[in-house]
């Protein structure tokens, strides 16, 4: 899919529910916490100045920990609009389902006094119930978007045959329709869920699926937890990536990158971005260097025979 690019080489990708263009490489906050606010401003810091406008969090992450890092970061520096923030809420707590419109409510407006601000730019439901109806929940958002605490919504973790659901119900006056949606995307498959409840699209129905809906995708461990990373991180490495197909990916991933200059880790986060849909690359750096050396995956370009090589739907 076509991007705009800006001057310094940082990729912004047009996104007409907020009317904005959003830099197509998202800044995850899962690891961010108040007892470290060095890094959560080091961080920030790093990706305003590379170009980066779109940051990740999530009512869950850390206990609340991760959101309200992000507040007092706001609180000291402002800039407000110059940060599109994606927020998440109606995870599930202590075996409970909790997508709800009650639960929603109250995830929303905690997350908003966390992260001291009166709206989320993009706010996604964290997991999924298919045994709730969609329409009660749509209804729900839709009301806090008319009051101004959204600028739009999305999904996190559903299916397909969910989101279908959710599009009929939507066909209505009173209720807008998902803006996008949050699985699981990577290069690398996922050989079991690491966490209940999570939802992948790097199947090919659910890609297809995606390429016919062109519904925007804010893929979560798009970098597959540093599997493409030398040497891998350990959580990529012994966890959730393990396989043949794997590890084949991760050759050729290699072999291409010596090709071009550039890291398998590069060329594979590049993979998420090529998509024949409009992707959107949640990474979690650690560190500035991690996130400058990132931003390096804006500048590989893959053919779409490169797209399908890497993904073993070519050989050898």
């Amino acid at each position: 899919m076509e991007t705009n690019v800006k001057d310094d080489g940082v990729r912004y990708r047009d996104f007409p529910p907020l009317g904005r263009p959003l830099s197509v490489l998202v800044l995850g906050t899962l690891q961010f916490r108040e007892t470290d606010m060095a890094t959560v401003e080091e961080l920030m810091g790093a990706w305003l100045e590379a170009g980066g406008n779109v940051v990740d969090c999530a009512h869950e992450y850390g206990g609340g920990s991760s959101e309200r890092a992000v507040g007092a970061w706001l609180a000291a520096h402002g800039r407000r609009d110059e940060v599109v923030f994606v927020s998440k809420g109606c995870h599930p707590y202590d075996g409970r389902r909790r997508v709800t419109p009650h639960d929603l409510t109250a995830d929303l407006k905690e997350s908003l006094a966390r992260l001291r601000t009166t709206y989320v730019d993009l706010y996604l439901l964290h997991r999924d119930d298919p045994g709730v109806p969609v329409r009660p929940v749509l209804s729900a958002l839709s009301e806090h978007r008319r009051a101004g605490r959204i600028g739009a919504y999305g999904a996190s973790n559903w299916s397909t045959d969910r989101l279908d659901q959710a599009l009929e119900a939507s066909h209505s006056d009173d209720i807008d329709g998902f803006a996008a949606s949050s699985p699981h995307l990577s290069l690398a498959v996922q050989a079991h869920p690491p966490y209940p409840g999570a939802v992948s699209a790097c199947d090919p129905g659910s890609r297809s699926w995606y390429r016919r809906r062109q519904l925007p995708v804010f893929a979560w461990s798009a970098q597959a937890g540093g599997f493409f990373a030398d040497p891998p991180r350990a959580v990529g490495a012994a966890g959730h990536y393990v396989g043949a197909g794997n590890t084949e990916r991760r050759r050729r991933a290699g072999a291409l990158a010596s090709s071009k200059g550039c890291e398998a880790n590069h060329v594979a986060l590049a993979w998420v971005l090529h998509q024949p849909f409009p992707t959107f690359a949640t990474i979690g750096p650690r560190t500035a260097d991690e996130l400058r050396s990132s931003l390096r995956a804006l500048d590989v370009d893959l053919t779409e025979e490169e797209v399908r090589w890497l993904n073993l739907e070519a050989g050898p």
